[in-house]
């Protein structure tokens, strides 16, 4: 499933060169700090064991590797990955105690490991700006040892009407924050085009299990501001 606004010649990468400084403020000012929360509850529904091996796509400066780690042990392998270098060295300056992440640059849709690989999949805010969704889908599934689970974390619909305006007003001042604290609200306009572009909390369980995952459900957090989406992968 190809996704329009993400197939345009250079965008996502332009949009995150340009923030990749600021990502984590401006992750805490959007949000009001509730995206801390988000990323834990994925981690909470993950339930990681001891001696696994997780894979952590589209990484951004690595909070979900730090829970990850937090919840398990600092000597735990993990592989994060994320298209955009720049975000990658700020994530290995902010994780420079954790010796044991290997960090790659790579695509969602075509993720440099092998597969039948890992346990866990993450991915945080980050499907929605892959180019081709059944793609990434398809490599998630690739990577995963069978009995792997895949979780997403994304912005999604918000099923209550008086949320829904309450957040889309919200939504309509984001990027002339971006611009007071990036210097820029066009990586802001794109935000709040890809999030109400993106499929809805249905329509992703249909991709899921379209790419052969099972078990797929999903929990609306925050009203459904965004969703947590699980899937497993049986053989």
């Amino acid at each position: 499933m190809q996704q329009y606004l993400q197939n345009k010649k250079g965008l996502v990468d332009k949009v995150f060169n340009k923030v990749f400084d600021k990502y984590d403020l401006m992750n805490d000012f959007m949000s009001l700090g509730i995206h801390r929360i988000w990323k834990k509850d994925l981690i909470l529904w993950m339930n990681p064991s001891k001696n696994k091996k997780m894979i952590d796509v589209a990484c951004g400066t690595g909070d979900i590797a730090k829970l990850y780690l937090e919840s398990t042990s600092k000597n735990e392998k993990i592989f994060c990955i994320d298209p955009n270098k720049k975000m990658i060295e700020k994530a290995k300056k902010k994780l420079n105690n954790y010796k044991n992440i290997n960090w790659l640059i790579g695509s969602a849709e075509n993720l440099p490991v092998k597969s039948n690989s890992f346990d866990y999949y993450s991915i945080s805010f980050g499907l929605r700006n892959t180019k081709n969704l059944n793609r990434a889908l398809s490599e998630a599934y690739r990577v995963l040892k069978p009995g792997g689970h895949f979780l997403c974390l994304e912005f999604s619909k918000i099923e209550n009407e008086n949320l829904n305006i309450v957040y889309r007003n919200y939504s309509k001042i984001i990027p002339e924050i971006g611009k007071m604290i990036v210097g820029d609200k066009k990586p802001y306009e794109y935000l709040i085009k890809s999030i109400e572009k993106f499929v809805n909390q249905n329509q992703l369980i249909e991709l899921m299990k379209k790419n052969k995952f099972t078990n797929c459900r999903f929990r609306n957090l925050s009203g459904g501001i965004v969703a947590i989406h699980s899937g497993w992968k049986i053989k």
